[in-house]
């Protein structure tokens, strides 16, 4: 299994994302193999070679790139992924692209003086319908993990946002691994051997024995951790 990273724009305050992410969970790429996945990020081949190098500085190995323009690729980065998704071989930056388009004249600019309404983007969010087994791990730093299974003990479950877990939670389960301090925990058994959110972790020993074995809603509350059983 290999990690997949999907940067945005602008980069500089995406890897900075990263380093916060790396410096709550230490050794959280350690020896763990990445795939980069750029698909419509308009990047041209200096700036993607810069990238991976960062990357690479940062101990982050990426072992291919899935959603390049062949044009973007050489014999010093990482391969391609076979079997990824196609796309259009075009070396044009998106606002040229968009000043060569033709104006259809199905909307007007905003009157100067005002910003243009920013299109609202639905918060991402993965689910996953099968057991996360021992030594596993699933890691979305974009948004909230839904699993309608259970998490295994030795399992890893790293979210940016919360975490839903319709089985029993017997691994590891970090919450708001992105600095995102209002990421909540759900689980229908609580079994964990470890909790976090927000960087404030709780291990198995200071899980009160009352909440084993029950339906759980964790949250933070300042720099305490707080619980609460579901009806």
């Amino acid at each position: 299994m290999a990690l997949a990273l999907s940067p945005e724009l602008p980069l500089g305050d995406w890897l900075h994302q990263l380093d916060d992410l790396a410096a709550r969970s230490a050794g959280f790429f350690l020896r763990r193999p990445v795939v980069l996945d750029i698909e419509g990020l308009q990047i041209s081949r200096p700036e993607l070679k810069e990238f991976i190098d960062e990357l690479s500085r940062r101990n982050v190995r990426v072992i291919g790139i899935e959603g390049a323009r062949p044009s973007l690729l050489g014999a010093d980065m990482p391969p391609a992924m076979s079997g990824g998704r196609a796309t259009q071989d075009i070396e044009e930056p998106i606002a040229e692209a968009a000043a060569a388009a033709p104006d259809s004249g199905g909307s007007e600019p905003a009157p100067a003086g005002q910003p243009e309404p920013q299109p609202v983007r639905p918060v991402p969010s993965m689910i996953i319908d099968q057991p996360v087994r021992s030594g596993q791990s699933v890691i979305f730093p974009e948004g909230d993990i839904t699993i309608i299974a259970s998490v295994a003990s030795g399992a890893e479950v790293v979210a940016g946002g919360s975490i839903h877990v319709y089985g029993a939670l017997r691994g590891r389960a970090m919450a708001g691994s992105m600095g995102n301090a209002s990421a909540r925990i759900f689980c229908s058994k609580l079994e964990a051997e470890l909790l976090a959110i927000d960087g404030l972790y709780k291990t198995a020993e200071d899980i009160e024995p009352h909440l084993r074995g029950r339906a759980v809603h964790l949250w933070l509350d300042g720099d305490a951790i707080k619980t609460e059983t579901l009806n």
